[in-house]
């Protein structure tokens, strides 16, 4: 008999320097959720440790009420733990579906690491249990600061390459503890998202406005960055960085004139944050089509990379799971790698070449039938395809 609920776990990794919004990126993606302005009708996001939760609720409120950002967490290693839970939906439907919970793991990488040695022995092995804690993500985004763009107006290579510099640097020293005596790893973030973070600093710009100035200013410290990456991973040509970009937003700030700080934070202004959970669930699943297609990848990256593409493409396509699990233990059974393609990939690339019309078509059908978690996992992949159309997201193709 199967246990409930049935738990997909999802990790995304955020890495940043120091005040470049993380923790403000995380309580705007989850307040609203927690204080009636969120409209999402099929399921609630509910933060799995109440002492977190209510910080972020306070981070919020105070941000919305009285225009106080967050204090920094200096040197503070934090994974923001949620849950989304199906608003509805039960007996039958609920027995036939393949999971009944996402999960959700924010992992906040500190900012001061990308800046400043280890100050002892203790903080250097702190960095690299840190640091193994999110090689279970399929996805990182890597914050470009705004803010310091601005300051660097005409400029911006100087913090480009500073930015993109210390990151490398910092994986530079990590590298021998992670890899230790096993060589390089099988598990680890695959998809580097260069995101703008404090967007609403340009509200003229889209995607491609950020992505063109990052390509023009620092191009060749984003291939240093990937050569370094490569080194690190079984695989380096299933990785994929320079190649995916987004914009994000908290919220839109009034300074006051006379000293820089917030007058009033409109938080319903924000841009990309309800992004985060279709990239955190789709996006390994439409990459790992993308590079199997392309290329032959060894048995144990595959079962590695996007390791939930299964279920999500059976809730995304409404296949029975039951018959994609008999699918998968035949191929597990067989030692051929073009046994695993032939079998599995035409299963996951039927999930993600529904678009348009249709796959609108099957979002309004699985709500009409009830089935709750088919309809939130196509409302996923609407609002990823209306992010990309808005040019808030733009996806390596």
């Amino acid at each position: 008999m199967a246990m409930y609920p049935r738990i997909r776990q999802q990790n995304i990794a955020v890495f940043g320097e120091s005040g470049s919004g993380k923790t403000v990126l995380v309580s705007s993606f989850y307040g609203p959720t927690q204080v009636g302005s969120d409209t999402n009708d099929l399921w609630h996001l509910v933060a799995d440790k109440t002492g977190q939760g209510n910080r972020l609720l306070q981070n919020y409120l105070g941000m919305r009420d009285s225009a106080t950002t967050p204090m920094p967490t200096r040197f503070t290693n934090t994974t923001y733990d949620f849950s989304v839970k199906l608003k509805t939906g039960e007996g039958e439907e609920a027995k036939k579906r393949p999971f009944d919970e996402l999960r959700l793991a924010w992992h906040d990488y500190p900012g001061e690491w990308f800046e400043e040695d280890p100050s002892s022995d203790e903080e250097h092995l702190r960095r690299i249990d840190t640091f193994k804690t999110l090689l279970s993500s399929d996805v990182a985004l890597l914050l470009v600061d705004g803010q310091k763009l601005l300051d660097n107006r005409g400029e911006e290579e100087r913090y480009l390459k500073s930015l993109l510099g210390n990151f490398r640097q910092n994986l530079v020293r990590l590298k021998d503890d992670l890899l230790g005596d096993d060589g390089p790893l099988t598990e680890f973030p695959r998809i580097w998202i260069l995101s703008l973070s404090k967007a609403d600093l340009f509200p003229d710009w889209d995607v491609n406005t950020f992505r063109e100035l990052v390509i023009l200013k620092a191009s060749e410290d984003i291939e240093r960055l990937r050569s370094t990456l490569a080194e690190l991973v079984v695989a380096p040509e299933a990785l994929s960085i320079g190649e995916d970009f987004m914009l994000l937003s908290s919220a839109k700030f009034e300074l006051q004139p006379s000293n820089g700080e917030p007058a009033r934070i409109d938080l319903t202004q924000r841009v990309g944050l309800d992004l985060v959970l279709p990239i955190a669930s789709l996006l390994p699943l439409e990459r790992r089509v993308l590079w199997e297609e392309r290329m032959t990848l060894p048995r144990k990256v595959v079962d590695t990379l996007a390791d939930g593409a299964d279920v999500i493409a059976a809730a995304l396509t409404g296949t029975k799971f039951a018959r994609v699990e008999k699918l998968l233990r035949r191929v597990a059974k067989s030692s051929q790698q073009a046994d695993l393609v032939a079998k599995v990939l035409p299963l996951l690339a039927d999930a993600i070449e529904v678009v348009g019309p249709k796959l609108q078509e099957m979002n309004e059908q699985a709500r009409s039938e009830h089935q709750y978690l088919r309809a939130m996992v196509t409302q996923f992949k609407i609002d990823l395809e209306s992010g990309v159309a808005e040019k808030v997201l733009r996806k390596q193709k």
